[in-house]
């Protein structure tokens, strides 16, 4: 921010001082993009109606009601924050409630958004990739077997399946999410799917087996490699 933005903003928050569960906001609590910028929802990479097995009345609502709602419910979150902030004598433990609620919605923004991005292609995972999964998993179908079997262990619950890579400990592995916070610090996510019923319970109602089949049929795996391959070295 700019000297002249700066006294601009301040000349406005003493003229119209902000009341916040019964504090005045300090003058000093600058807005900054963690607080100010709003997340814009992405577009989905695909037709909705493009997927196998995957109807677009459920791609629809999936993107437009629970990926959409969690943009939304983030935003909220952040201008929550930014009044909290500046109510000096709100609790620590008041705030970090707020923070708590900040970590999941914004585990569920990036989470779907690296969810629809990796699906919208039937195609078959490149020799590349496919090496590089047994060198880690023992075999291709190694890797598979696991991670549909984290799939199922999540159905008619909630959560997340990921194929990450750890760099502190120099590894691809499977991870079970119960929610939008529960991945390891550090990893990378390199392929994500979506255990929320609501990601198949239009179409399968219970039978989340085959919600798995569908979304192994519609992975778009040169998205997969590319995120592969971005990995530094």
């Amino acid at each position: 921010m700019s000297t002249t933005s700066r006294r601009q903003w301040l000349a406005q928050a003493a003229a119209a001082p902000l009341l916040v569960g019964g504090a005045i906001a300090a003058a000093d609590a600058m807005p900054g993009a963690a607080f100010d910028r709003p997340h814009q929802p992405k577009p989905l990479p695909f037709r909705p109606g493009d997927l196998a097995g995957l109807s677009e009345k459920l791609v629809q609502s999936h993107w437009e009601n629970n990926y959409g709602g969690a943009v939304k419910a983030l935003n909220v979150m952040r201008e929550r924050l930014r009044a909290a902030l500046a109510d000096t004598a709100l609790p620590p433990y008041v705030y970090n409630g707020l923070k708590r609620e900040h970590l999941l919605r914004t585990g569920s923004v990036v989470l779907h958004e690296l969810y629809f991005a990796n699906l919208g292609a039937r195609s078959a995972p490149a020799a590349a990739l496919r090496s590089r999964l047994a060198a880690a998993f023992g075999s291709f179908d190694a890797w598979e077997g696991e991670f549909r079997r984290i799939a199922l262990g999540l159905g008619g619950g909630s959560g997340w399946v990921l194929l990450g890579h750890n760099p502190q400990l120099g590894l691809l592995e499977n991870y079970w999410m119960g929610d939008h916070a529960t991945a390891p610090a550090g990893v990378v996510p390199l392929l994500v799917m979506d255990m929320y019923e609501h990601a198949y319970h239009i179409d399968y109602g219970a039978a989340a087996a085959r919600y798995v089949d569908a979304f192994f049929a519609n992975i778009r795996w040169d998205e997969v490699s590319r995120r592969i391959e971005a990995l530094p070295a």
